[in-house]
């Protein structure tokens, strides 16, 4: 972990029309970290990914990207700072096979990863390069959801809710992969209801509340605070 700051939020709203979801979000991640978002359901965590990625109907306060302050900008000029967003919807292409998909969107920074060594960290994708969006499964098609974004050349990724209902054994080739990004120096933005899977691989945790931070936990913090943790996420 560099120590250089990658992402900062401060005193972020944001609106779906009139209703008012985000109250003054504050965080930031350094370059190279993996920071968690943890909460109940209707936290806010998937709309402060959303609003990073200015896809809210309003948002005010703070979002500076690698320094470069991203409130007013359009989301695919903030797209094209380098961002990759994996919704939990995935929105694979279902008419289009799993390579065709992967070749879809724009490269949007320089570094972007080659589909050899795409193939190399998901092989099941390789396996499937010729299968239908449609004709994968929920596993295959949340790897293809990952791998797309790593070709684009982001290097700050937003995941939102990656394990979810997937096979421990994707799941754990998930993890590994994230560990292998952060060796790599991504930056990486978790959004997870599986504390156990986001507890390991997230540098710093922060519990979101009514549309703000409640509580945020370091590592090396998580036995000591771990009553209070667990209270706020009700597990």
């Amino acid at each position: 972990m560099s120590g250089v700051e990658y992402l900062r939020i401060t005193g972020l709203h944001a609106f779906y029309g009139e209703s008012h979801i985000l109250h003054g979000m504050d965080f930031s991640v350094n370059q190279g970290e993996c920071v968690s978002l943890l909460g109940r359901n209707g936290a806010g965590r998937t709309t402060t990914l959303r609003a990073i990625m200015g896809l809210t109907s309003r948002r005010t306060g703070s979002v500076m990207v690698n320094g470069t302050e991203t409130i007013h900008l359009p989301p695919h000029r903030i797209a094209r700072l380098g961002i990759g967003y994996c919704p939990e919807e995935r929105g694979i292409y279902a008419s289009l096979t799993c390579e065709e998909n992967l070749l879809m969107p724009p490269t949007i920074a320089s570094g972007g990863m080659t589909l050899d060594e795409l193939y190399t960290l998901f092989p099941n994708l390789k396996d499937r390069r010729y299968s239908q969006g449609t004709r994968m499964s929920g596993g295959e098609q949340q790897m293809l959801a990952m791998a797309r974004i790593l070709r684009t050349g982001a290097r700050l990724l937003l995941l939102d809710e990656i394990s979810e209902g997937l096979a421990p054994v994707i799941v754990q080739r998930l993890a590994e992969v994230i560990m292998l990004l952060k060796s790599r120096n991504f930056t990486i933005v978790l959004v997870e209801q599986n504390f156990r899977f986001a507890a390991p691989l997230a540098d710093r945790m922060v519990v979101v509340e009514h549309g703000r931070p409640c509580m945020e936990i370091a590592q090396h913090e998580l036995s000591e605070k771990s009553e209070p943790l667990h209270r706020l996420l009700g597990i």
